[in-house]
């Protein structure tokens, strides 16, 4: 008798305080459009889990002041999309086929963080997914709960 009680209690209790099985994601892609999704290459431009925004890389095709600027205007449209800045940014990975020149240029990137920079990984890579793309760079955001 006493395991019919049990039973039903215990069954209770799992469901009661088991985790969802699925992540809650909100999706922004470019233009805003209704899949929030681009299906051809299989990615969105922005995925936010609870608080953290996971931002895909933005690109450019030269290693010059506007093609930073520019990367990183894109970026600033991404965090945006979610109500968020650079100072949001925690951390950020940045891809280029020429470290040197990105070093030489670094001035016009760290602008947009205005002295509280993220942790930052850059690498030197032979080629990006766009054959024409020289920077593409991808950013971790935390939002304020």
């Amino acid at each position: 008798m006493r395991y019919l009680i049990l039973f039903p209690l215990i069954l209770l209790f799992g469901k009661t305080y088991s985790q969802d099985s699925k992540i809650k994601k909100e999706k922004w892609h470019w233009n805003n459009n209704k899949a929030k999704q681009d299906t051809v290459a299989g990615y969105t431009q922005v995925l936010k889990v609870d608080n953290i925004l996971y931002i895909s890389g933005a690109v450019a095709t030269e290693i010059t002041p506007e093609g930073i600027t520019s990367v990183y205007n894109d970026l600033k449209a991404s965090l945006s999309s979610f109500g968020a800045t650079f100072e949001n940014v925690v951390k950020e990975n940045l891809y280029t086929t020429d470290i040197d020149q990105m070093k030489k240029l670094n001035n016009v990137r760290k602008k947009f963080y205005k002295n509280d920079f993220p942790a930052a990984t850059w690498v030197q890579v032979q080629r990006l997914y766009m054959p024409a793309a020289k920077l593409e760079v991808e950013l971790i955001a935390h939002l304020p709960q």
